[in-house]
């Protein structure tokens, strides 16, 4: 059977820390827009629990699923996850390094 996509737990953690140390800050003098926010986190912190639920209920059935970091990239056979958008690094290309030949890092 196909594994079952899901998106990665720190996908929840990010917008999670955004939300509560950012955006919160942000919305500190309207009330309403900060109750909004702090709706959005509890939404939020709601979905990734259901989310453990699902995999714990994938567990019990031996249902395969596996974590996706983009809806752009596929997972190759040797189980490597790959962008596909993304242009391929000279590394990727040619075995080199590209830091070596002066690229940029990002």
């Amino acid at each position: 059977m196909e594994q079952i996509p899901l998106p990665s737990h720190i996908h929840y953690e990010l917008l999670l820390q955004l939300l509560e140390r950012q955006s919160l800050f942000a919305a500190n003098q309207t009330p309403a827009v900060r109750e909004q926010i702090q709706q959005l986190i509890i939404t939020l912190r709601k979905a990734l629990a259901q989310q453990k639920q699902l995999e714990a209920t994938c567990d019990r059935a031996n249902l395969p699923y596996e974590y996706h970091w983009s809806l752009n990239s596929i997972v190759v056979k040797s189980g490597t996850e790959v962008d596909i958008l993304s242009k391929p690094n000279k590394r990727e290309v040619a075995g080199k390094d590209e830091l070596s030949e002066g690229g940029n890092c990002l």
